[in-house]
């Protein structure tokens, strides 16, 4: 009997709470083939939970900036050059790089994987020279790659009209949830019980994503609370913004939670916030996981007018579009949703349906049908 093929699964992130590279590895895993899934591991990154896949972090001296760039490829190009696989499946174009050029000396499939519209991202924008050269690494190995998929039609089209390549699209849909555990209680976590709870989660609460105009909005009201659930860049300014603003009775803190256990904690509130700004290209083309995993938690969304996630909300029906971030009009926004019994409980009936559809289930098999399982 052969031995399984070995596929190895590269990407920037600590795994911990990276959904997206957690589904594809079991996706493989559960076709039979032998799966490594490479990151890395930050000084305060929390231990990985069982998994039926390998995994592997390499910890760096430098954690971030050119250097955390530089030394984790070269180490990556290094752990590929001696490691045996069939397949390399790179996650985004800061581990494009080392996996092109070990297929390309080892002979081995590569399969692209781009979260988001990458060198558009704002911290690329805002640094030219830096963003020159991970343009440079694009323009040279994107029009060679001959498996490429992205996590929607906006980005997917994007980069068909700017290389000429063939790239399909898989969404960043959660695993569907069926979990018998007792439902988390808010007196638990000292959150209000009488009070409407919005709902801001994500692994990247960064400059623009609206968690400051969220801030100031439920500030306004006097029966809503604000629940931030994650990390991200902007999260220490947030908790100074509120210290200082005396907000603690009204805007509480979840650190991340582990990926199995993230939809208890989002049951918790009653609406969630995706509020990304259209000031890049990236942003404007995002279709969020927190979208997502609010859907299959069964909360109503409050949303930006982005295209991709609009296009989610008003199809299925599940929740509002704001017209503006500025802070009155999202409260004026919240006080509508929160305060209409009927329509939160049509938005929920509908969320129903979203979550049986949006659900990675459905969407494994677009993976699938791209690695030809």
């Amino acid at each position: 009997m052969p031995a399984a093929q070995r596929v190895i699964i590269s990407v920037v992130s600590d795994l911990v709470t990276d959904q997206r590279v957690h589904r594809t590895a079991l996706s493989l895993h559960g076709k039979g083939l032998n799966v490594m899934l490479v990151g890395r591991k930050k000084h305060d990154s929390a231990e990985m939970d069982g998994r039926p896949y390998a995994a592997r972090r390499f910890r760096l001296w430098a954690e971030k900036g050119p250097l955390f760039y530089a030394f984790f490829n070269i180490r990556l190009f290094f752990y590929l050059l001696f490691s045996r696989a069939d397949i390399l499946v790179t996650n985004d174009l800061d581990t494009l790089l080392p996996n092109f050029l070990i297929s390309k000396i080892k002979g081995c499939k590569l399969y692209y994987d781009s979260h988001e519209y990458f060198t558009e991202v704002p911290e690329l924008v805002s640094r030219p020279r830096v963003r020159a050269i991970w343009l440079r690494i694009e323009k040279w190995i994107f029009p060679k790659l001959k498996n490429v998929f992205t996590v929607n039609d906006s980005i997917a089209s994007i980069y068909r009209e700017k290389y000429n390549v063939d790239v399909k699209v898989v969404r960043n849909l959660p695993i569907r949830r069926h979990d018998s555990s007792p439902a988390l209680k808010r007196e638990d976590f000292n959150l209000p019980t009488d009070k409407t709870i919005f709902l801001f989660q994500g692994a990247g609460i960064n400059i623009d994503r609206g968690a400051e105009e969220a801030i100031e909005a439920v500030a306004l009201l006097d029966r809503a609370a604000l629940l931030f659930i994650g990390g991200g860049d902007v999260i220490e300014e947030l908790k100074k913004k509120v210290a200082d603003k005396n907000l603690s009775g009204k805007i509480f803190f979840l650190p991340r939670q582990p990926m199995d256990q993230l939809h208890r904690y989002s049951k918790l509130a009653d609406i969630g916030l995706t509020l990304d700004k259209d000031t890049n290209l990236n942003y404007r083309y995002s279709l969020p996981n927190k979208l997502f995993d609010y859907i299959q938690a069964g909360l109503p969304v409050l949303a930006s007018n982005l295209p991709e996630v609009a296009k989610i909300v008003e199809e299925y029906a599940i929740g509002h579009i704001t017209p503006s971030h500025e802070p009155h009009i999202l409260a004026e926004q919240m006080d509508s949703m929160m305060n209409n019994r009927q329509q939160l409980d049509s938005w929920r009936e509908n969320l129903k349906l979203a979550a049986a559809e949006l659900c990675w289930e459905r969407e494994e098999r677009k993976l699938l049908e791209i690695f030809r399982l």
